[in-house]
């Protein structure tokens, strides 16, 4: 990797771990990586449940949108970290794929989603370690 480290989170939805990841990514990391989300089959919105406890830690995603996979998002990226999404993310050589079996958060309540948002904080800031 030359210059900023670029980070794609994946998962079906792009409505709850993704964003998660992403926002979580991008507060720890304070510029230091570039950081998108996407899902292979985007929801019309992020999870009511995911807003909520992103709020508990002082990050609002309420804006956020989920957005469409596509083959640029995984070549302008260093690293890709997929979340259940399946054999739907490109593969391009050179690249750092990472797996990260989570737990859907959709459907869950706001305990079970705090265990997830917090497993997922834990795994990135392991991951910023790794690039800066």
């Amino acid at each position: 990797m030359t210059g900023t480290p670029e980070v794609l989170f994946v998962c079906v939805h792009n409505q709850g771990r993704s964003q998660m990841a992403a926002a979580l990514l991008d507060h720890h990391a304070a510029g230091r990586v570039r950081v998108r989300s996407a899902g292979s089959e985007p929801a019309d919105s992020v999870n009511r449940a995911v807003v909520a406890v992103m709020a508990e830690l002082g990050i609002d995603i309420s804006r956020e949108l989920p957005r469409k996979l596509l083959t640029e998002d995984v070549a302008a990226s260093d690293v890709v970290v997929t979340m259940g999404c399946g054999d739907a993310c490109p593969i391009f050589p050179g690249k750092r794929y990472e797996d990260w079996a989570l737990p859907d958060p959709s459907g869950q309540g706001p305990d079970a989603v705090r265990e997830i948002r917090d497993e997922i904080d834990r795994r990135v800031r392991e991951l910023l370690a790794s690039l800066v």
